[in-house]
């Protein structure tokens, strides 16, 4: 199985609230999105939950993983030594990653601990983690001073052992972001701060993780972010397109706590994908976007009416399209609509930004409508109707749940386009294929 889920957490003690009883508060934001994390973990069920964790073992020039049956620790160092944790290790997966990594020729130790307790870049992830699931092992896996694209390669070959156990398994990537955003945090502020955090939330949003091996190094240090090449080998664990979102960046504190989550995805079908990236691209920013460089071309050089539905659970939230093109090509043509159906369809209010994950795309292209003389020559499976009489038309795709024969599909359809029963209609049937 591949990995499920990755996720990118922060690790201040001071959430954990038996550490600074009632001062948490003040990064309330941060602590529900880490309880949204954790409310997901559960309901994946991993069998292992890895954390790469920025105060495992460092090593200069190899990556750490725990080794053992078992591992335990506590908030004892943060005035909480009552929150303690006892974790059972991942020995096969260890096993496979060790081999995995000779072959290439990745540098993997263990053992030889300065300290066998569990750090505090595990245990915040973990103390969010358990309150909702306890059923797993853990894989904990340390940085190294090693270039960004070792890291993603390292997280390439946990994918490969993940893939080749047969687990389930998730990766959370544990690292605050800056720690020098505001003049009066313990670190104080430099230019650099700022610039890392906005840089790093622009690529989760747009979950283009790949982005991250790119980093400037010298900008990470001067920003003084602990995290990275935490989240550079969850993005190599990935290695896949992915659907993301941001829950939360604060920057109360002067030191970045981001909480972010990633779900890898098969490739969506174009027509689809350029519906979604659409409705996405216009809900947030109210405009229109260009035909993408990487469109085929059969959504290029041909024509012909598109009609765009989205659903959100299951229900209708917007049907908009058109019977003959009114574009150039396709492309245009599910752009057109694609906002349309998002923004203007009288039936229902425009679709917000919170609800962009919820929605369920689908794209019908139409062929072009044939004259018939009969409803004997409609099938409700195979064809859409179009009924019009005088100027009022109304039209109802084919194969729709609750349509079940050819009088539904004509008497729908005639309500659509105000035509009431005993006028005269003329019916054209068309096809379509359909893209979702």
């Amino acid at each position: 199985m591949p990995i499920l889920a990755g996720f990118i957490v922060p690790h201040p003690p001071l959430i954990v609230s038996e550490v600074r009883r009632g001062e948490e508060k003040k990064v309330q934001e941060t602590i529900d999105s880490y309880r949204e994390v954790a409310r997901q973990i559960a309901k994946l069920r991993p069998d292992t939950v890895i954390i790469s964790s920025p105060h495992a073992e460092f090593h200069r020039d190899c990556f750490h993983i725990s080794s053992g049956e078992k591992a335990s620790g506590n908030f004892a160092d943060f005035g909480a030594p009552q929150v303690s944790f006892e974790e059972s290790y991942d020995t096969k997966l260890f096993d496979s990653i060790q081999g995995i990594a000779k072959n290439y020729g990745i540098p993997i130790v263990s053992g030889g601990e300065r300290s066998a307790v569990l750090d505090h870049g595990t245990m915040v992830p973990l103390y969010f983690i358990e309150k909702k699931y306890r059923d797993f092992k853990l894989l904990r896996l340390g940085l190294s001073w090693l270039p960004l694209k070792t890291h993603f390669t390292f997280g390439q070959i946990i994918k490969r052992a993940v893939e080749k156990s047969g687990i389930n398994a998730v990766f959370v990537a544990s690292g605050d972001l800056s720690h020098k955003l505001r003049p009066y945090g313990p670190y104080g502020f430099a230019q650099e701060g700022p610039v890392y955090d906005n840089q790093l939330i622009s690529v989760c949003q747009r979950g283009a993780l790949s982005e991250l091996v790119s980093f400037d190094e010298q900008l990470c240090a001067n920003a003084a972010e602990c995290g990275h090449r935490s989240f550079v080998i969850m993005s190599g664990a990935l290695d896949s397109k992915v659907k993301a979102k941001v829950y939360s960046h604060e920057d109360i504190t002067g030191v970045g706590y981001g909480v972010c989550s990633f779900y890898p995805q098969a490739d969506e079908d174009p027509y689809v994908s350029l519906a979604r990236k659409t409705i996405e691209h216009f809900v947030t920013t109210g405009q229109a976007i260009p035909v993408p460089e990487d469109t085929p071309g059969e959504l290029i050089n041909n024509r012909a009416g598109v009609f765009v539905s989205i659903h959100k659970n299951g229900e209708l939230r917007g049907c908009i399209g058109t019977i003959l093109p009114t574009q150039d090509n396709i492309a245009k043509e599910i752009i057109s609509n694609a906002i349309s159906a998002s923004s203007r369809d009288p039936r229902f209010d425009p679709i917000t930004p919170d609800e962009l994950e919820y929605l369920e795309i689908n794209v019908d292209v139409l062929s072009e409508p044939e004259l018939i003389d009969s409803a004997d020559k409609l099938d409700v499976k195979r064809y859409g109707v179009i009924v019009s009489s005088g100027i009022k038309k109304g039209l109802l795709l084919p194969d729709l749940e609750g349509v079940d024969s050819v009088e539904d599909q004509i008497r729908i359809a005639m309500a659509k386009g105000g035509i009431r029963q005993g006028e005269p209609i003329t019916l054209h049937r068309f096809e379509v294929i359909r893209h979702r």
